[in-house]
């Protein structure tokens, strides 16, 4: 054997013999986690008992041993989770939720967190519907966001209402998450004073992802002909459709609309100004009310129009409102069902009036001396009529029946001399009548736009009656004797679907 292996030999020996080696329970030396490590490297032996005996110097929790450290530590978590617990039980307050959740190192802290939850406004019961929010520091996360929400101009005495409404939003990073999502609305045209009403009404839009739903719904609704600059009104009536998918939600309930012969640039000029629209349910509300119209009478090829006229019948609980009006017109006016399916196609807001309203216009006909029938036909022909103010119906009645002289026939023949002004087209046009003494039907000096009634008074002939204008779903409006207009009124655009219908209420 030569020098040098007896040299390993004897060192292996002493490493053997040393006591530090078994010592692991005393805490005055530093435990071994691996002694065979030390064996592989004898040469280390120095080294480590020197730094064995310097390590009593510092406190046990600064520099612990690996084993007796996260013990201890686990020990001092689950005690301080205990009394926070305790502590919120005594509060009412179920921690049950929390379990997980990483929690203040102190009752104290967690003590200062629910009195300013409790300051801002919140009850146990708010806390208790999502007790998460207890894992929120006040200095970290609390007071960051509710000055950045009162910066955008949420009212201080609101916020309370605001966190309860939607308390996530104690968890967001201002810069990360909220920022960008009010600078993406204002990229839309939602004004700055309307950000803190949009916000309030919709507070989940701060945890939606811009590239998200947000993003697809305002580019789909711009792909069928929503003009971009009324998105911002559009965010601002109803934000909820940000947070509508369009494959699941929106497309469908367009694709629908459109199949029952809606072009899509009336319906985009509809959901411009209606943007509440795209929250009726298709399978639960607007199917349903659709097949509804239809066993009622309502013409097929009528219902586009029926909805352009008075899109909320799309939401409306229909077949109670429609059973109730159709019994109404039945007993009062002995309206038959095809006579009230006529009456809903030319003004299906009727669906929604109040009936004391619609009788009071009915009886004040009833009152002039005008037959139940002729009532009857008067209103199927004109619906408009019972929803007229009673007042102004008197003025008109009464200047039919002293100035113009004429019976009440007439007025059945043409209900809608109601529907006009008497000041500033009843009475003006029939003057320049009796001034060149022509005699004609209230039809003929009144359904006609003002540069028509006056080349017919140039005219040396009274043309022949016309029945008014004309609508036609998915075409142009167009207006029998047309041969006749002149070429500066019929300046319409080939493209362009005119679709329109005048309701006087």
């Amino acid at each position: 054997m030569n020098s040098s292996a007896l040299l390993k030999r004897q060192r292996l020996l002493l490493i053997l013999k040393s006591p530090n080696l078994f010592h692991q329970n005393c805490p005055k030396h530093k435990t071994l986690q691996n002694p065979c490590a030390l064996m592989q490297n004898p040469l280390r032996v120095l080294g480590f008992s020197q730094y064995s005996t310097e390590s009593t110097k510092f406190p046990e929790y600064q520099m612990p041993s690996v084993t007796w450290g996260v013990v201890q530590g686990k020990k001092e978590k689950l005690v301080n989770r205990v009394k926070i617990c305790d502590y919120l039980k005594t509060l009412g307050i179920i921690p049950d939720e929390i379990e997980n959740l990483e929690l203040p190192s102190t009752v104290k802290v967690m003590s200062e967190r629910v009195e300013f939850l409790q300051k801002l406004g919140l009850t146990i019961d708010d806390i208790n519907e999502y007790p998460l929010m207890l894992g929120c520091s006040v200095r970290k996360n609390i007071i960051p966001v509710l000055g950045y929400l009162e910066k955008i101009g949420i009212p201080k005495s609101k916020l309370g209402e605001f966190v309860k409404n939607y308390p996530q939003v104690l968890h967001a990073s201002v810069v990360v998450e909220l920022a960008p999502v009010i600078k993406f609305l204002r990229g839309l045209d939602v004004e700055k004073r309307d950000i803190e009403y949009v916000l309030q009404k919709y507070p989940e839009l701060l945890g939606f992802k811009l590239e998200g739903t947000m993003s697809t719904s305002v580019a789909y609704l711009v792909s069928i002909g929503v003009s971009p600059r009324d998105i911002g009104p559009m965010v601002t009536q109803y934000p909820y459709f940000l947070g509508m998918r369009v494959g699941t939600v929106i497309k469908p309930l367009v694709d629908f609309l459109v199949s029952l012969g809606l072009p899509k640039k009336i319906l985009a000029r509809m959901l411009e100004k209606r943007a509440y629209i795209l929250g009726y349910d298709l399978k639960e509300t607007v199917k349903p009310n659709v097949d509804c119209l239809i066993s009622f009478g309502i013409r097929r090829e009528a219902i586009a129009s029926i909805i352009a006229q008075y899109p909320q019948i799309l939401g409306l609980p229909l077949k109670a409102k429609l059973s109730s009006q159709q019994y109404f017109f039945n007993l009062k006016l002995k309206i038959d069902p095809d006579g009230f399916a006529r009456v809903i196609e030319k003004m299906p807001q009727i669906a929604s009036l109040n009936q004391h309203v619609l009788m009071k216009p009915i009886e004040f006909l009833l009152g002039r001396g005008l037959p139940l029938d002729g009532v009857a036909k008067m209103v199927i022909k004109c619906p408009q009529l019972v929803a007229l103010r009673v007042e102004l119906m008197k003025k008109s009645y009464y200047f039919f029946k002293s100035e113009m002289g004429r019976p009440v026939k007439e007025l059945v023949e043409f209900p809608e001399f109601f529907t006009y002004s008497l000041e500033s087209r009843i009475k003006p046009r029939y003057l320049k009548l009796q001034s060149k003494g022509i005699r004609c039907s209230l039809n003929w000096f009144l359904n006609c736009s003002d540069r028509r009634f006056e080349e017919r008074l140039q005219g040396d002939y009274i043309e022949s009656e016309s029945l008014g204008p004309s609508f036609c779903m998915g075409g142009k409006l167009e207006l029998p004797g047309n041969d006749i207009v002149s070429d500066e009124e019929d300046e319409s655009d080939d493209d362009e679907v005119l679709y329109r219908r005048t309701v006087s209420l």
